[in-house]
């Protein structure tokens, strides 16, 4: 499957930009496209594999269990990018933080861990809204604004992740083959990232969506 994946990726593709994390401003260039397949390559694990439109392997997720109270999304060497905790405080809209590399429960427990890139929050969903959920800098997000918001539908792999200028920075969208127009269906899709928004933190927010909203 795996084989197969990387002979259905080519499309439109930048090489990997600096390493940044969550850039603001948004420059002329190309898109980065990935595929998304919701596997992990390791047996009996849950977790993500993603290439990109030459067939690398550029991130990987190997959870044992669908859902968690900690996600670790790891480069195509596993070296860790981002660890995502969720916060255990009592509150009927999940929330996670977001520390960059590896930091254990232990160690933030017993605050040696690194202050967290970010915050982010699902949205109670309303009749009337599409937002599914919203980003903050900083570990807490009272008195503080957001910077981005993710709009659309996960389940159905719509997404928009707008900044705060209502800019798209990332998409999540349906991927179809490329004779016939045939859908993958959910468990295989395009990640798109704009132009100096970072590639690994969007994925990042893949995942976090997929513990919210599956």
């Amino acid at each position: 499957m795996f084989v197969f994946l990387k002979s259905l990726s080519r499309s439109v593709h930048q090489e990997e930009p600096e390493p940044a994390l969550i850039k603001k401003n948004i420059d002329e260039g190309e898109c980065t496209s990935l595929t998304v397949w919701r596997k992990s390559l390791v047996i009996c694990c849950n977790g993500f594999t993603v290439i990109d439109s030459h067939g690398n392997l550029v991130y990987r997720v190997d959870n044992y269990v669908g859902s968690c109270h900690e996600l670790i999304l790891m480069d195509g060497s596993g070296k860790s990018i981002f660890t995502m905790h969720r916060r255990k405080k009592l509150t009927v809209a999940d929330s996670w933080r977001v520390f960059e590399g590896e930091v254990d429960e232990c160690s933030r427990r017993k605050k040696l861990s690194k202050r967290p890139v970010c915050y982010v929050k699902k949205h109670m969903m309303s009749i009337n809204s599409n937002v599914l959920a919203y980003v903050y800098y900083g570990g807490a997000s009272s008195n503080k604004r957001y910077a981005y918001t993710v709009e659309g539908s996960y389940a159905n792999r719509s997404c928009k992740v707008l900044d705060e200028s209502r800019r798209v920075v990332a998409e999540i969208k349906r991927k179809k083959a490329a004779i016939g127009g045939v859908s993958f269906g959910v468990e295989v899709f395009l990640l798109i990232v704009h132009p100096s928004f970072d590639a690994a933190f969007a994925m990042a927010l893949v995942l976090l969506l997929d513990q919210m909203f599956s």
